[in-house]
């Protein structure tokens, strides 16, 4: 099919070097940075579905869920947008961080970008479980937002080039694998915070982010800085090194070359967020643009940050919504091994539209269900066995995007870009992630509220869009060095046209090699 756009095995340079338990270290390291996002994402539905927070913070909600008791309408417990700005907030100032931190990513490094996020969370955990009033608990989040956006920004860029092309795929997906263990972890804290006495262990669910905070401050500050990065700051003996250092051999003039081709393109750039408007990078542009995007219009910040709300919602207890939460969690983290072991072997596009499908299917599922148990006055109730077969639906939907859209959502934009936009790339894919989890976050309530259980067909609609996208113009980048992407692009039958034959790092020097 013309849309696949492989890469012939001999168009790259197949570096010398082997898998270093130092390569793996520092991407472990590295990759400890998801539990930043993955915490908040589990902890804040939670916090909010608990009602001495509620109590403290948002009463107007309570009282709200004592209408919707009395009126039977279920959809429309949780409809607040002071309560949805609360856990949306956090995504507004991570995509203004995100502009900052792409900057301080090119201009200073990965590793000090993670070390900026990391302390931006530390004091926004704090700040959360001390807070008194409302301005003190929005605020400790948009300290946390500013956490995540530098994080989000920096490791995935990080981990594409640390690792070797080998396993690129795996070692970035660590982030995804960091994220959903945050989940889980969030979604076990919150278990077990809600059953202290005296109402307060919404405050110790929120003031335990502290731990993964300190986690990536301490291991972004003892890790080294990408040979990428640190060539593209002036110091190539130093690259060098890195660079065998991670490779574990001292033969890496090939890779070395490619780098400094990359460096010397770099070099010509100033403006990056101008440069990458340029025609010439218009695919890079379009995937960063809607990967992000197609990834949030997948509906799953709606059940992973919602999660409790959302069980609580269709009948659940207050134990059993919160208990269900823990074990999506776990499914999530469980089906994220899976991407972690198939993406270099069977390759992105795969695992993409495998996911695709079945996220459309059990959504449909999970749709249906609900409306056939709670209509559209959202007046009815789920037996036992109807919760059960929910639960497993929403398990199965999110065991596909935990394999396929989570991680590759942000391993795709991460190793796409060429050195001189890279920043800029990731940047903007950081941005329109946390828009679109904003904009979602803040309207999820009241869309549930409003279009019921048509809002998981509204969903699995964009689901179905994205998979066809991927399909005709998303070409395999498994085990292509990461300085030679341009060659999957211009061998695609749509971007080829995109791409310049000077941007083709290393082909010629590998021409060469064969000629002789």
């Amino acid at each position: 099919m013309e849309g696949e756009g492989f890469v012939a095995a001999s168009k790259v340079n197949i570096y010398e070097g082997r898998v270093t338990a130092f390569v793996i270290c520092t991407c472990l390291i590295a990759a400890s940075g998801g539990l930043l996002f993955g915490y908040d994402l589990g902890i804040s539905g939670g916090v909010t579905s608990m009602e001495p927070f509620l109590n403290k913070f948002f009463p107007s909600v309570l009282e709200q869920q004592s209408k919707a008791s009395q009126t039977e309408n279920q959809y429309c417990k949780f409809d607040s947008q002071l309560l949805t700005l609360f856990t949306s907030s956090l995504y507004l100032a991570a995509l203004v961080a995100s502009f900052f931190a792409s900057i301080v990513t090119r201009i200073f490094g990965r590793k000090i970008s993670m070390l900026a996020g990391g302390v931006a969370f530390l004091i926004g955990s704090i700040l959360n479980g001390v807070a008194m009033n409302i301005g003190v608990l929005i605020f400790g989040r948009l300290l946390l937002g500013v956490g995540v956006g530098f994080a989000n920004q920096s490791v995935p860029v990080y981990l594409s080039e640390m690792a070797p092309a080998s396993i690129r795929g795996a070692l970035n997906i660590g982030f995804q694998m960091a994220i959903t263990i945050g989940i889980l972890a969030a979604g076990l804290i919150n278990y077990g915070t809600a059953k202290i006495e005296g109402g307060w262990g919404w405050r110790l669910s929120l003031v335990l982010a502290v731990f993964p905070a300190v986690v990536m401050t301490a291991g972004s500050y003892l890790l080294p800085d990408t040979p990428n990065s640190i060539l593209e700051r002036g110091q190539p003996e130093k690259a060098r090194q890195m660079l065998q250092k991670v490779r574990g051999t001292q033969h890496v003039d090939a890779e070395f070359q490619d780098l400094l081709d990359a460096t010397e393109a770099a070099k010509k750039v100033d403006h990056p967020w101008t440069n990458i408007l340029q025609p010439r990078y218009r695919p890079q542009l379009v995937l960063c643009i809607l990967i992000p995007f197609f990834q949030q219009l997948t509906g799953i910040n709606v059940v992973m940050f919602y999660a409790p709300v959302l069980f609580k919602t269709l009948g659940f207890g207050d134990d059993a919504s919160l208990m269900s939460a823990v074990i999506s969690g776990i499914v999530n983290v469980l089906a994220t091994m899976v991407s972690i072991y198939s993406v270099d072997k069977f390759g992105r596009r795969v695992l993409f539209l495998e996911g695709g499908a079945q996220m459309f299917l059990f959504q449909i599922a999970i749709g249906t269900m609900i409306a056939v148990r709670f209509g559209v006055n959202g007046d009815g109730e789920l037996s036992r066995w109807d919760a059960n077969i929910l639960l497993l639906f929403i398990c199965a939907y999110v065991a596909a995007f935990a394999w396929s859209w989570g991680p590759l959502g942000w391993l795709v934009p991460s190793e796409i870009c060429p050195l001189e936009i890279r920043s800029a790339g990731q940047g903007i894919n950081v941005a329109i992630n946390m828009i679109f989890t904003f904009i979602i976050g803040q309207v999820f309530l009241s869309m549930l509220c409003h279009m019921k259980f048509g809002l998981f067909f509204f969903f699995a609609g964009f689901v179905v869009i994205m998979t066809v996208f991927v399909y005709y113009f998303l070409p395999e980048t498994k085990n292509v060095p990461i300085e030679e992407i341009n060659q999957v692009w211009k061998q695609h039958w749509f971007w080829g046209k995109y791409i310049l034959d000077e941007a083709l790092i290393g082909l010629s020097r590998n021409d060469e090699g064969r000629d002789t």
